[in-house]
């Protein structure tokens, strides 16, 4: 293991030298590396015990200078506590302790004021059994972590509460028709098996949204290319909404030629315009507005717009998060964000923001791209 400091003297392997006191740097080619750009907060302490090094992470992460932790007592540089209250160091005696240790597997452990860090130490001797000569701490912030594990949670949560419904509904219809079948007419037999049918597609749609985040979230999200004519995509999702009972006159749809060849994956991208489309129209008001032009650079833009109140300029930055709903009027909360992931996909930015008559405004923009043929 090859350790060093820009702030203080440094190991080299099993080799054991004097601490340097002071934070004047070393040369980061006889140190192999610079503590300081490592991501994780890294503290040694020599063979008294005392900080030799206190790297820009664990100043961060400690909020102790590495001035004031330099030569002072690793216990009191580093005051860390277990999660029951007790005092680490009293515990793990890393300096009189067993002579076999060779370290401490992660654990989280607490810093003063009780913010919580994942915390590695590593016992370095010059011989087998020997005296400890340099105590190596690696800390992490749990932050990260945490947000992560509360994203995984929510989800969970989300799933549960979207799945009960739509099964609830089939398991219902289903035994109920099982049961009392030949007590239905054939109109009611009809708009049950059209409910568990609607009701089937629903499930199918989110379990078809959660492998897209997988994806996503994976970086294992594959485009597969072909011809997209964009303005024709764009209309038949128009005329969807208006066999589904939207007024033909609420949409008005620009398309300004001519448009660059577009090569994209046409089923991602009429997820892209559905999600769209279906959030301007039952979060906004007035007339949908969708243009479709050339871009800046080589490609096609899309805007999608409303004339509803818009979103509040303080939700602006989370609305391609996870879970983020501009209402209550349902959904999952999943459908910018991978709207957001398909786009980015394909090489292309999306951006919202407040149209010209005031409601959300939506643009994405495609660039020109090779056929998957070409590029597979």
């Amino acid at each position: 293991m090859s350790v060093g400091t820009s702030r203080t003297g440094g190991v080299r392997g099993s080799a054991v030298r004097p601490a340097v006191s002071g934070t004047a740097a070393r040369d980061p080619d006889e140190l192999g590396i610079d503590p300081d750009a490592l991501p994780d907060g890294l503290v040694v302490a020599d063979e008294s015990g005392h900080v030799v090094c206190f790297n820009a992470a664990a100043a961060r992460i400690t909020a102790v200078s590495a001035a004031d932790a330099i030569g002072t007592p690793i216990e009191r540089a580093l005051p860390l506590e277990d999660l029951e209250g007790r005092r680490w160091w009293q515990l793990t005696d890393p300096y009189g302790g067993l002579a076999t240790r060779t370290g401490q597997p992660e654990r989280n452990l607490l810093l003063p004021g009780g913010r919580e860090v994942l915390v590695t130490a590593r016992y370095v001797r010059t011989r087998p059994t020997g005296p400890v000569r340099r105590l190596v701490v690696s800390l992490r912030d749990t932050e990260a972590r945490r947000r992560t594990e509360r994203s995984h949670a929510e989800l969970i949560a989300t799933v549960a509460h979207e799945l009960r419904s739509p099964l609830t509904s089939v398991k219902g219809f289903t035994a109920t028709l099982l049961a009392k079948w030949e007590r239905f007419t054939d109109d009611q037999k009809k708009l049950m098996l059209e409910t568990v049918d609607a009701d089937a597609n629903r499930v199918t749609r989110l379990i078809a949204e959660l492998l897209d985040i997988s994806r996503i979230d994976s970086g294992r999200l594959e485009v597969r290319r072909q011809p997209v004519d964009i303005g024709a995509a764009v209309g038949r999702h128009v005329q969807a909404h208006v066999a589904a009972g939207s007024p033909a006159d609420r949409f008005l749809v620009r398309v300004r030629h001519p448009l660059p060849d577009l090569w994209a994956d046409p089923d991602k991208i009429d997820q892209v315009l559905s999600n769209l489309l279906e959030n301007a129209v039952r979060h906004g008001e007035g007339t949908v507005t969708i243009d479709v032009e050339p871009a800046d650079s080589a490609g096609t833009t899309v805007t999608v717009s409303d004339e509803g109140p818009g979103i509040p300029e303080e939700s602006m930055n989370r609305v391609f998060t996870r879970f983020w709903r501009g209402s209550k009027r349902g959904g999952t909360g999943l459908g910018l964000y991978i709207v957001k992931g398909i786009v980015e996909a394909h090489g292309g930015t999306i951006t919202v923001g407040r149209g010209p008559a005031g409601g959300a405004e939506f643009r994405f923009t495609l660039p020109v791209a090779a056929p998957a043929y070409l590029t597979s």
